[in-house]
């Protein structure tokens, strides 16, 4: 069988957010709707866009997938190790109607349990609960324990559903970027009757930082530098959310120049760097001796026109 490029099928990058797969699904699914579509193909279509979305909709379905995925390439042949599939078991559609999932899915998945369909509700097992969790860029960097607040799915006395306000103790790990999930397993919904309980994925937002932009796994910081600093070269002290460093500054930067500090981005197998973004700071020209030099400054570069440039 094929190799199927699930991410392709939704035209979505494979960082994407869950936001962006379910928002990529919903436009691809009324776009090709069987009862809808005037697209040649539009109900085999709609078919692969339901298996790509079911399959990178749920964390733990998309992890499996992206470490194969890290191995083969769309359209190559592709056959799953023995007993791969034991541990993906996926439940019915709820909707009457048998899911229709091409081989490839249900060789990485397994098949649709037996019964799921129709099972009583009274004996189900907990759903999964789905919730975000902002962070510190500084909790990225190090890892972190912290206590969190949500409101979690209970079953109380008598059997019936309801939430309440519960703290959590989550390990935050070194190196996690925005839009990955944690798993808390059992920490869902409650199963009924003695069924287990579901998980609980924690999708991860970053807060905003006053000194720093993160983009993937690479970080920037503007670095302010004085006009001698720029001109001349220097050695000055920068910022960094793992602690301070000594930057060498380049004789002749220009405002805008980034410096990049190899490996000092987010932590990770393969960690980002860090981009220093040069600003030229003007000293105040407050005193007779600033305004002096100033105007010293002018009579050194008579010809010196900063908006030539414009001109053009």
């Amino acid at each position: 069988m094929e190799f199927k490029d699930y991410y392709a099928t939704l035209g979505v990058e494979r960082t994407a957010t869950q936001d962006e797969i379910k928002r990529a699904y919903r436009k691809l699914a009324r776009k090709y709707h069987p009862d809808v579509s005037k697209e040649p193909n539009a109900e085999a279509r709609f078919k692969e866009v339901a298996e790509a979305h079911k399959a990178l909709s749920d964390p733990e379905r998309r992890a499996a997938y992206d470490d194969v995925s890290r191995r083969h390439e769309r359209g190559q042949t592709f056959e799953p190790p023995p007993g791969w599939d034991s541990g993906y078991e996926f439940s019915g559609s709820g909707d009457g109607a048998a899911p229709d999932f091409s081989d490839f899915f249900e060789s990485l998945f397994g098949r649709a349990r037996a019964g799921a369909r129709g099972q009583d509700s009274r004996h189900a097992a907990g759903g999964d609960h789905h919730a975000k969790v902002a962070i510190d860029l500084a909790d990225s960097y190090r890892g972190a324990r912290r206590t969190i607040s949500l409101r979690v799915p209970v079953v109380d006395e008598q059997g019936r559903l309801g939430l309440q306000e519960r703290e959590l103790e989550i390990n935050i790990p070194k190196g996690v970027r925005e839009g990955q999930h944690l798993r808390l397993a059992g920490q869902g919904a409650p199963g009924r009757n003695g069924q287990p309980s579901g998980d609980l994925y924690l999708e991860i937002m970053l807060r905003p930082d006053p000194h720093f932009r993160v983009d993937g796994r690479d970080v920037y910081v503007d670095l302010p530098i004085a006009p001698w600093e720029a001109a001349l070269g220097a050695t000055v002290t920068a910022r960094t959310p793992d602690g301070s460093v000594q930057l060498t500054i380049p004789s002749g930067s220009p405002p805008g120049r980034k410096l990049r500090l190899k490996g000092k981005g987010l932590p990770g197998t393969e960690p980002g760097d860090l981009y220093a973004v040069l600003g030229i700071a003007l000293p105040p020209s407050n005193t007779p001796a600033a305004k002096d030099a100033y105007a010293a400054m002018a009579r050194a570069f008579p010809s010196y026109d900063p908006r030539s440039k414009l001109e053009a």
